[in-house]
């Protein structure tokens, strides 16, 4: 879909506000042409001397109620086009961030959060513009141009509106080359600015870590170059914009020498009258807005075009995980991967070779593994945030993509290793996923994630405010913090992708405990707990052991001790380790 067919379609849905301002606009451009003829009759009234005090004072009367019905009139129609163009960008960003809350994370590796966020912001704008302004001063102009052209023609005298237009095709000709170079300039501008939108975002994200290397001067220096980047390019494209005044005040300069040279001449000859020139005269003003209103519009149009550019394929792109399910929420049933393959784009190596498992109602899944083995990897699987390319996904007997994506997530807490705190309260960051909890159930799901009794040490306690991405609590604080989320509804699978790594082992074990006690009261709950540490799966019904996307060992704490690989090995190391720490 091209700009013009967006704005086409969006025009038909608010027709009746463009149909509304384009009245208002119609009867403007009437009494705009219509006052330069009416000050020639009095002119020539006067110079006839059939006006008297009485009658001249009613014709200036008259032009001043002119002046304030065109006052009120463009205040209506301004109120009209640019509601209805706020819309437009109030519906560009909806759809934006719709698709953008739906997308998954293949696409976000694509993708740069700096540009995301421009696309929301300064091209969404331009394309509103172009809904609004554009819109506004194409119309306005076209329709003044035509009444202008129209009066100076037939109202006054054809041979000099003819004489008067001959510079015009310089300024089409202008106007065509300079319009060729906003785009690009404006399609440059706006590429730019995400750059540098972008840096802002990484920086503001990273700044700790910028202060802890001594990188805040090369960071400025870099965010000084790319400011100065997108300065420079808004500044080319500032400069071509105002390259339309130099053709249009050019044109209309010819313009009026011709306007006076023949004029004169036709009024010397006795063939036009003085107020006939004085009404051409101010026609040929008149045409000063409708040509400045072609190059703004052109301008606008280009800008709108280069940003559409840019914001279509975003708002176009398949989903990278389909939610073409009708299923709501999965029935009790057994969780079942069978021979599941995934390879990430652009890698060769696959994440998941032939993994099969299966998780009944009430079963606790552990699934450890070195580095990169594939264990976070298991637990997008069973979100839908990456789809096997081969083998089966099932729960309750019914495929993954058979249920709707929104229904299928609010099956499953899930724990990330990095969890993420919204600039919240910590009673608001832990009720997120249960708004209407009361504040005693919030404290329960603190004290099973045994985060209650550091909560409570903080002056403000629950209404504690966390900070941007939390970060006034320590990250152990946040893991537990986003464990009580977790807890605070009734979900029947709760995954924990390694969510314990930054609390010590006596917390742990607490938080274990707590777990092992909640599903006694829910026997029906699942859980997959993803872990380094060998102590959080132990009472795990089940253990995968995972290498390079492949299970190498399985079976319950005791059998793969039995096993005597790699499980055992890990698990002596880690013992002895703890047993050091505890000396």
């Amino acid at each position: 879909m091209s700009l013009y067919q967006l704005l086409a379609q969006f025009i038909r849905q608010h027709w009746r506000q463009y149909i509304s301002a384009g009245l208002m606009l119609f009867a403007v451009a009437v009494m705009t042409v219509l006052i330069p003829r009416r000050v020639g009759m009095i002119i020539d009234g006067m110079v006839a001397g059939r006006f008297d005090n009485t009658a001249l004072m009613w014709e200036l009367s008259w032009l001043l109620g002119m002046g304030l019905a065109i006052y009120f009139l463009r205040v209506g129609w301004r109120t009209q086009l640019f509601t209805a163009s706020y819309q437009l960008g109030m519906q560009l960003r909806t759809r934006l961030y719709e698709r953008l809350s739906v997308q998954g994370s293949r696409f976000f590796q694509q993708q740069r959060t700096g540009d995301l966020m421009a696309l929301g912001t300064n091209d969404a704008d331009a394309i509103e513009l172009a809904a609004g302004e554009a819109a506004l001063a194409g119309f306005d102009g076209s329709m003044t141009f035509a009444l202008v052209i129209g009066m100076m023609l037939l109202g006054v005298d054809w041979r000099l509106a003819l004489a008067a237009l001959l510079p015009f095709p310089f300024m089409a000709w202008a106007f065509k080359h300079i319009t060729h170079h906003i785009q690009d300039a404006s399609r440059d501008s706006l590429d730019r600015f995400s750059k540098l939108n972008d840096q802002v975002q990484e920086t503001l994200s990273g700044v700790r870590t910028l202060r802890a290397l001594g990188l805040e001067q090369r960071s400025a220096a870099q965010f000084a170059e790319l400011a100065e980047n997108a300065a420079a390019a808004s500044l080319n494209a500032q400069r071509w914009e105002a390259a339309y005044e130099p053709a249009v005040g050019l044109s209309l300069t010819a313009a009026g020498a011709l306007t006076l040279g023949v004029g004169g001449y036709l009024v010397w000859h006795g063939e036009m009258s003085i107020g006939a020139l004085t009404s051409f005269s101010m026609y040929l003003g008149q045409l000063i807005w409708p040509m400045f209103a072609a190059g703004w519009v052109l301008s606008l149009l280009e800008r709108g075009k280069a940003a559409w550019a840019r914001l279509e394929p975003v708002l176009t792109q398949e989903l990278s995980v389909n939610d073409e399910g009708k299923l709501g929420t999965p029935p009790a049933g057994d969780l079942v991967v069978d021979k599941v393959s995934f390879v990430y784009p652009g890698q060769t190596r696959p994440a998941l070779q032939d993994i099969s498992l299966r998780i009944a109602p009430g079963q606790t899944l552990g699934i450890v593994g070195p580095t990169g083995s594939g264990k976070s990897s298991v637990v997008r699987l069973l979100l839908r945030q990456i789809e096997a390319e081969q083998g089966l996904v099932q729960w309750g007997g019914h495929a993954l993509a058979d249920y709707k994506l929104q229904a299928l997530r609010l099956s499953i807490n899930w724990v990330a290793q990095e969890p993420f705190l919204f600039s919240a309260s910590i009673a608001d960051n832990i009720s997120l996923s249960n708004p209407a909890a009361s504040r005693a159930e919030v404290m329960k799901a603190a004290q099973l994630a045994s985060v209650d009794d550091d909560i409570q040490r903080f002056p403000h306690g629950y209404d504690t405010l966390v900070g941007e991405r939390g970060v006034t609590l320590s990250g152990g604080q946040k893991q537990r913090v986003a464990i009580a989320r977790a807890l605070l509804t009734a979900s029947p699978l709760l995954l924990l992708d390694d969510a314990l790594s930054a609390v010590d082992t006596q917390t742990e074990t607490h938080i274990l405990q707590h777990l092992a006690e909640l599903r006694q009261e829910h026997p029906e709950r699942s859980a997959v707990i993803v872990s380094h540490r060998l102590s959080a799966v132990l009472e795990a019904n089940h253990i995968l052991v995972l290498r390079e996307g492949k299970i190498i060992e399985q079976g319950n704490h005791q059998a793969l001790l039995d096993l005597n690989g790699w499980y055992a090995t890990q698990w002596r190391y880690q013992q002895l380790e703890a047993s050091l720490d505890a000396a």
